[in-house]
C-alpha cells in the first residue's frame, strides 16, 4: 500500500523562519554526513517497505539491537544511524534519524526495548499522509505524526507484531516513535512542537 499524497498548500505562521532554519540545518548536516561516506542515497525520499517505511531498526544480535550509545551505529547496508538530541513539547529526548528508505523501512524492528527518553525520528522530504505498521516490531510504541512546521498533528498507540496500518490524520513530514505511553506520561500532545 502506498502513502496518499496530499497537494494541500502549506501555510506559514509567525516564527516559521526560525523553525525552518533549524530543519534546514538538520537536513544540511545530514547531507554533509551522506557526502562524506555514511552510505545510502543522500536526499532519497522514496517510500518503501511499510506503507511509507515506518516503525522499527536492525536485526537481532547486531549493533542496532543494543541500547543507544555514543559510538556509531549502523543499519541496513552499513548505513550510519545518527542519534541527535531534540525536544518535543519541551522534553529533551535522543532520537535515531531514519531519513533513507532503508532506515525508514527497518525502523525499530527486532528491538527488545528502548532506552528511557529515546526514540526514532522518521524524516521525509515532503508532507504527505503517512501510514505505519508494526511488522517484526517486538515492542509496542507511541507514534506522533508531525507537520513541516514541527507541530504534532496526531498521536497514536501501536501494538507490537501487527500489520495493522496506523495513519496520520493530516499531512506529516516527520513521525516520532517512542515507547508506548511516553507522550501521555510526559504531558506531550497534539499542537506541541518538535524542536531541533
Amino acid at each position: 500500500m502506498n502513502a496518499v499524497v496530499s497537494n494541500q498548500d502549506k501555510t506559514s505562521h509567525p516564527g516559521f523562519r526560525l523553525r525552518l532554519d533549524g530543519r534546514l540545518s538538520l537536513l544540511l548536516t545530514l547531507a554533509v554526513v551522506a557526502l562524506i561516506g555514511c552510505g545510502g542515497a543522500a536526499g532519497d525520499d522514496g517510500d518503501s517497505g511499510r506503507t511509507d517505511g515506518s516503525s522499527s531498526a536492525g536485526a537481532p544480535g547486531t549493533a542496532m539491537d543494543q541500547e543507544a550509545t555514543d559510538s556509531p551505529r549502523f543499519g541496513p547496508g552499513g548505513q550510519l544511524i545518527r542519534t541527535v538530541d531534540v525536544s518535543v513539547g519541551g522534553i529533551p529526548i535522543s532520537v535515531e534519524i531514519a531519513d533513507t528508505p532503508a532506515l525508514r523501512e527497518t525502523g525499530l524492528m527486532h528491538r527488545d526495548s528502548l532506552s528511557a527518553n529515546h526514540g526514532m525520528l522518521f524524516v521525509y522530504a515532503d508532507e504527505r499522509l503517512r501510514s505505519f505498521w508494526m511488522r517484526n516490531t517486538k515492542i509496542p510504541l507511541d507514534i506522533a505524526f508531525i507537520d513541516g512546521n514541527g507541530s504534532i498533528v496526531n498521536i497514536k498507540q501501536m501494538e507490537a507484531q501487527t500489520d495493522e496500518n496506523t495513519l496520520s490524520t493530516a499531512p506529516a513530514m516527520y513521525a516520532l516513535e517512542m515507547s508506548l505511553g511516553w507522550f501521555e506520561a510526559n504531558g506531550v500532545g497534539v499542537g506541541d512542537r518538535l524542536e531541533f
